[in-house]
């Protein structure tokens, strides 16, 4: 049933249907509403089904002021509270119940087998997601207690890496003939001679084949 506080819904509104007393049946014979008086309802007014929690609840109501007439509270369909005739896809019987606890069955009939359907694919639809949270309900708690894995070190529990071993290191590039290690040495294997020095007073290049001397 549904829980004191839960928001209520509202899963389909017919503004016309129509409620029959039944004869109580004998046997277990399907219900026939051949054998009700069709042409003489006794009441005519509005139907609201509603859901709160889990729950759905046919409410019978009067079509201008909205006083509820009857009601029949579902915790399942297909069920006992609703059940279909053998010979018409628009009357149903129910089973209402009061603020006691007291029920009584009952006939209810539309006027147009659309809505008859509507309210039937109302209720299947509801209870098809009751049916889906429980399960999810259950899976949660599965998984809740049942075996963790342990991906914590035990005592005295190591742990090797290997990293970077199969890869192999790059040579160091070999540095330049000019001693700087970042420039490339000059086209044709000759180094220029260094810039001349106001304060130097012997400055000597030896090239290949000869010695050059500067000016003292």
């Amino acid at each position: 049933m549904a829980t004191e506080g839960e928001y209520e819904s509202i899963l389909c509104v017919k503004p016309e249907v129509n409620v029959y007393r039944i004869p109580p049946r004998a046997s277990n014979r399907a219900y026939r509403a051949a054998d009700w008086k069709l042409d003489s309802p006794d009441w005519s007014g509005r139907m609201r089904v509603t859901a709160k929690g889990k729950a759905a609840f046919i409410k019978l109501e009067d079509k201008i002021s909205g006083e509820l007439f009857a009601q029949a509270p579902v915790t399942e369909h297909p069920g006992i509270v609703v059940e279909t005739v053998s010979d018409s896809s628009r009357y149903f019987v129910i089973r209402i119940m009061d603020d006691n606890g007291r029920s009584a069955f009952i006939g209810v009939g539309f006027g147009d087998r659309g809505d008859a359907f509507d309210f039937n694919v109302a209720l299947q639809d509801h209870f098809k997601w009751v049916k889906q949270e429980t399960e999810f309900s259950k899976n949660a708690q599965l998984g809740d207690t049942g075996p963790k894995l342990d991906l914590g070190f035990k005592e005295g529990q190591t742990i090797t890496l290997n990293i970077g071993q199969g890869k192999k290191r790059d040579k160091p590039r070999p540095q330049s003939a000019g001693g700087f290690g970042l420039l490339p040495p000059p086209p044709g294997g000759k180094m220029a001679p260094p810039p001349s020095s106001g304060t130097s007073n012997h400055n000597t290049v030896t090239q290949t084949g000869s010695t050059v001397t500067g000016p003292h």
